[in-house]
């Protein structure tokens, strides 16, 4: 059976009458041409996701909720802590972050940040953060929030956090990140300056607040290089343990 063509239904939209909402409503009855009578996948980004036949497509779609399930959050979950900056890569990251299954992303101004970080995240985020899970079919979608207050700030917001981690460019820095380090169960923050990265006071405000530091390896990695390899890292840790949702894969088989 062929993969079922996803949308994107807000929880708040989770209710008969089912309705999609504008863009992705567009895109069944315009791009893709479906009708009343076709199956189509949707998932509202807090892991349920389910089975719908289309209703009608004339003055908007309207769908039938055939069957749904809730997919288990992952007992391990990863944010990315990112320094503000113009990286033309912003949006490739955060596609890419679904796919690898962040649990979320704060964005803060550091010392270094090049240009005006907005107060509140940008509605093309939603679009591009939807489009990734289409494409790997995670019922999940990251939350992304604006941090204010610098250094300081993220410190304060992340001290929930179970594991804190700094990244850093120290060269007298030599821990690393092991796999028992990663595949532990709760929640995990991997921060990462600006292009410029951190001053040495940031540093010593992050270590001094308990976070800890670490490298990746003997060479500095670009802003995005480094977000996904932590990414990388933690997807690695969680299969290799067998625990938790991922995320990825085609789900089609559960729904015949």
């Amino acid at each position: 059976m062929p993969r079922l063509d996803t949308f994107f239904l807000p929880p708040e939209s989770w209710e008969p009458p089912f309705r999609l909402p504008g863009d992705e409503a567009k895109h069944l009855s315009k791009v893709l041409r479906l009708g009343p009578g076709a199956r189509v996948r949707c998932f509202d980004g807090r892991g349920r996701e389910g089975l719908f036949e289309v209703e009608a497509v004339k003055g908007g779609v309207t769908l039938k909720l055939l069957s749904e399930r809730e997919a288990p959050a992952s007992a391990s979950r990863c944010w990315l802590a990112l320094g503000w900056n113009k990286s033309s890569r912003r949006g490739w990251l955060i596609e890419k972050a679904v796919e690898l299954g962040a649990a979320g992303i704060l964005f803060w101004e550091a010392a270094r940040t090049q240009g005006a970080m907005p107060s509140q995240p940008k509605e093309t985020w939603q679009a591009q953060l939807v489009a990734g899970a289409k494409q790997c079919g995670n019922p999940w979608l990251p939350e992304i929030e604006m941090v204010p207050g610098g250094a300081a700030g993220l410190a304060a917001r992340a001290a929930g956090f179970n594991r804190r981690w700094l990244l850093w460019e120290s060269p007298e820095l030599r821990r690393g990140l092991t796999r028992e380090d990663l595949a532990a169960q709760g929640d995990s923050i991997f921060v990462l300056g600006p292009e410029g990265g951190l001053t040495q006071a940031e540093a010593d405000l992050f270590t001094g607040a308990g976070f800890e530091a670490v490298t990746l390896g003997p060479r500095p990695l670009r802003w995005e290089t480094a977000a996904l390899m932590c990414l990388g890292l933690a997807w690695w840790a969680a299969s290799e343990d067998g625990g938790g949702e991922t995320g990825g894969g085609d789900n089609t088989a559960a729904w015949r």
